[in-house]
């Protein structure tokens, strides 16, 4: 079985009530059990640990690599927004204060678990390494630590490239990177705050690229490695807005990456039409479930969505996910258990209706 798979998810889930009460490698232990479970039982062919050790989505890599501290990010690019016009910054940014450095498992461990409970394929989920850039820009180190920033990225990649080693020797043959600046530099008003703080976005698009195909082409044999474009999602708001095309073409022609995993689900997303510049033979999985709001879509809805992106990409190289993982956080985003295994069950479903699979 090669993923991506006809019906995907992002990766983390609601954290049950026990696991926020106790928070302990056994507890941990027994929900991610019960979670590999839930996932099977719903005919999934991939399942995560709902990234239930960690703090969140991008927290977890910071927490694991030696040399980084925490910090406010640099100008307005982290601004969190909901559809009523709340707005929350995201909180905290990485800084490097000493070398980084890899010194143990950063989710190696977490896969190596997650293989021996279940026969489905275990997806691990990274955060790209833009994040330890773009929230700081040039403020992402320690000026003399790192007195030229291509010593700190060449140290980024290593610490990668060291754990999809450690990936691939326990089993881990999927791989999903998290990548949300590129996507929030389609956003006109994030353009315009990194631009205040002296970045050019398009050195950064191109410098985001490059750093994820520099890891990319020299993964272990045989493993799969996609990337997930996102719009932000803690405690389901969103930070940019804003249709692909102002990276597409960069974006989708040049990442070296198996698949794209991309956010389908609102009118903040745009059309299908960015979708022309995939090559040839790449996987798209079409997010069309939003993980933010609870009401939950047709299946009509989502079959007309595959049918839209299938214009652009043979119905056969789709597949059909969340636009992004139920709780990026682990205070989750406000939906219930119930409105969760609701998404994820229709996803499931329509995948089957549509692909004669999951």
């Amino acid at each position: 079985m090669t993923p991506p798979f006809h019906a995907e998810h992002i990766g983390s889930f609601l954290r049950p009530a026990e696991l926020l009460a106790a928070g302990g490698r056994a507890a941990q232990d027994r929900c991610i059990v019960d979670v590999i479970r839930w996932q099977e039982g719903l005919g999934l062919k991939v399942v995560t640990d709902g990234e239930f050790r960690r703090e969140s989505w991008r927290l977890g890599f910071v927490s694991k690599v030696s040399g980084f501290a925490r910090a406010d990010a640099v100008g307005n690019v982290d601004l969190q927004r909901d559809d009523a016009g709340n707005v929350m910054r995201i909180g905290s940014a990485p800084v490097a204060v000493t070398r980084i450095r890899r010194t143990g498992p950063i989710v190696a461990d977490e896969v190596d678990f997650s293989l021996k409970q279940t026969k489905c394929v275990v997806k691990a989920t990274l955060p790209a390494p833009s994040y330890l850039h773009y929230p700081r820009g040039k403020g992402c180190v320690d000026p003399d630590v790192y007195p030229d920033l291509d010593q700190f990225f060449d140290d980024v990649v290593k610490v990668y490239l060291e754990e999809l080693k450690a990936l691939h020797a326990t089993g881990g043959r999927y791989l999903q990177i998290d990548e949300v600046a590129q996507t929030l530099l389609c956003d006109q008003g994030l353009r315009d705050a990194v631009r205040a703080r002296g970045d050019d976005p398009e050195r950064l698009v191109d410098l985001y690229i490059d750093l994820i195909n520099r890891i990319v082409r020299e993964r272990p044999s045989g493993m799969t490695v996609g990337v997930h474009m996102c719009r932000g999602n803690a405690h389901g708001k969103w930070v940019g807005s804003g249709g692909y095309e102002r990276i597409a073409e960069k974006s989708f022609s040049r990442l070296e990456v198996d698949a794209f995993f991309l956010e389908f689900d609102s009118e903040r997303a745009g059309g299908f039409e960015p979708l022309r510049f995939i090559p040839k033979g790449r996987k798209v999985v079409i997010g069309a479930v939003s993980t933010k709001i609870p009401a939950l879509e047709s299946k009509d809805e989502l079959k007309r969505k595959i049918d839209a992106a299938a214009k652009y990409v043979a119905i056969e190289n789709l597949s059909l996910s969340p636009q992004c993982g139920f709780a990026s956080h682990q205070h989750g985003s406000g939906l219930t258990f119930a409105q969760q295994e609701a998404k994820l069950r229709l996803v499931a479903e329509t995948a089957t209706e549509i692909w004669g699979t999951t």
